[in-house]
């Protein structure tokens, strides 16, 4: 027997095992991990929803799990750094995405086929890259003709996938590489991410687009967005009887799977739920109130309850197939958020406009050079020009980058007018990201703005993500099984000590992860993971 035969063989043999302590103090097995990212989810959502909701899917999961009370995101909290951070066990240091929408210094638009020219685009990796018919339906596949363009190891101009923009690896291509089964579900094609850059990560990934279902957009109604849910819900209850999402046969229960919820999410943005009268099953007493949260202290709407009630509602499904297929014991069930969302106090809430446009606004922001590098920059539609992003946060690529402490000079003088609350900048931003003078990707100013602000015009949404606040990172996350003790601990953690502690829960090594090793990512702890826990 060869000996690469024979690691495989003792690979094999540990996947399904993890090294925690069960209550009668023995060793207990695990063979499944089913992750769910409820996104938009606060840790103070899981503490009021458990002791309101005793006998809930969410309260059965805590009463044989360790809840983190302060779980937080990496910074920044988009949902692609979210999730990433929960299947990487990193952030934007080693993943290099910072956001769904961003930009590359070493890419080319997707119409210059040849990569001629000054490298330097957008890398647009959201809904709009999906493939949509001649009624402007999305048929739930990537466009490649929408991709970014790049020059591969062979120097040939190539489509950029969302799984090839990514640094690292996933731990869906870990236990792929060691013979398990996997399987996602996302809420746009644009999630190929979780691929990794191997391609092939994931082998059932199922991504419904939640913007565009028969040419509506979901996400204006919490019962339409909740249908879309269930979509993905059900998708999972067929990977739970060994199926694929599509109920066709299927290669058993996958070693990983898991999906994301939008519902708890567009509960809490939705200024006005069915705003537009789009969703026509949206007819009933939540139609036309207001979403988000009551008061400071996360009461929710009668809209984000309801989003709430139906996704536990759907854990308590896939709890009941567990429980049928005779896996519950067997699986690591968790329970978290990609993202928190921003702010949870209504009164909070603060709609400026566009972070250029309020540059712009101000006496000298058609005048001033450093303004003049901002608003050119989010002019830009093509080309190497930079960009900029906001929600409650901006980023900014600026096209020259001599520019970058004068444009941090001038944001920090205008602080009180720009609503900001901190420029990171400089050596600031060299604290904790990667060096733009060196790094195609990072950002040459990031600007936090004051609680509750959200860098837009919509009239639609009273809170977004994306940000470094509290109420953006701070996430619930409940890790169970039957066999754990129940637990609450108060002390931070961070959402990327998921990704670790899912591979020692099926027996692999966290350190495959080049995120892990690089960030020094730890498994959680709490869940007596003996060696792990040094």
């Amino acid at each position: 027997m060869s000996r690469r035969n024979l690691v495989l063989i003792i690979v094999l043999s540990l996947l399904g095992t993890l090294s925690a302590i069960a209550k009668d103090g023995s060793e207990q097995q695990f063979r499944h991990v089913l992750l769910i990212s409820v996104d938009g989810l606060h840790a103070l959502d899981v503490a009021k929803y458990t002791a309101s909701h005793p006998h809930s899917a969410l309260a059965e999961l805590a009463s044989h799990g360790v809840t983190y009370s302060d779980a937080n995101t990496p910074q920044n909290s988009d949902s692609f750094p979210g999730l990433l951070a929960l299947v990487t066990g990193g952030s934007p240091i080693t993943s290099g995405l910072f956001y769904d929408v961003s930009y590359d210094r070493t890419i080319f638009d997707p119409t210059n086929t040849t990569c001629t020219g000054t490298a330097g685009n957008m890398m647009v990796f959201d809904e709009s890259i999906d493939k949509y018919n001649a009624q402007n339906v999305s048929l739930n596949v990537i466009d490649p003709t929408k991709l970014p363009r790049y020059r591969d190891q062979n120097g040939h101009c190539v489509a950029l996938w969302p799984h090839a923009a990514l640094r690292t690896n996933t731990i869906f291509e870990v236990v792929r590489q060691a013979g398990g089964h996997t399987a996602w579900e996302d809420k746009h094609p644009a999630y190929d991410l979780v691929n990794g850059p191997s391609g092939n990560g994931v082998e059932d990934l199922y991504t419904p687009e939640i913007t565009n279902v028969g040419g509506l957009d979901n996400t204006h109604s919490v019962v339409c967005t909740v249908q879309n849910d269930q979509l993905k819900v059900q998708g999972i209850i067929n990977e739970i009887h060994g199926l694929r999402h599509d109920g066709t046969a299927g290669p058993g229960v996958p070693a990983v799977f898991g999906m994301n919820f939008q519902a708890v999410s567009v509960g809490e943005k939705l200024a006005t739920d069915n705003f537009d009268n789009s969703c026509v099953a949206d007819n009933g007493s939540l139609n036309q109130q207001p979403g988000g949260y009551t008061d400071g202290s996360g009461t929710p709407s009668t809209v984000l309850a309801y989003a709430l009630d139906q996704t536990d509602a759907a854990l308590a499904n896939m709890i009941k197939a567990l429980k049928d297929q005779k896996v519950y014991d067997s699986t690591l069930f968790i329970v978290t958020a990609k993202h928190g969302q921003s702010p949870i106090n209504p009164v909070k809430t603060n709609k400026p406009g566009h972070f250029a446009d309020v540059v712009a606004s101000l006496p000298d922001g058609t005048t001033n050079p450093a303004a003049i590098a901002i608003t050119s920059a989010n002019a830009c539609a093509t080309g190497s020009c930079g960009f900029v992003n906001d929600d409650d946060i901006a980023l900014i690529w600026l096209a020259d980058q001599t520019m970058g402490k004068q444009v941090t000079d001038y944001l920090n003088a205008n602080a009180v007018p720009l609503f900001i609350d901190e420029v990171m900048g400089g050596d600031e931003l060299l604290l904790r990201f990667g060096n733009p003078l060196k790094d195609s990707r990072t950002p040459d100013v990031i600007v936090r703005p004051n609680y509750g602000t959200i860098y837009t015009g919509s009239t639609a949404k009273n809170a977004e993500h994306g940000g470094f606040g509290y109420s953006d990172t701070n996430v619930g996350l409940i890790v169970s099984n039957p066999s754990l003790q129940a637990a609450v601990l108060k002390s931070p953690v961070a959402s990327s000590q998921v990704a670790p502690t899912i591979l020692r829960a099926l027996g692999l090594d966290p350190e495959a992860l080049r995120s892990v090793r690089l960030e020094k990512t730890k498994v959680l702890p709490g869940l007596a993971l003996g060696e792990t826990e040094k």
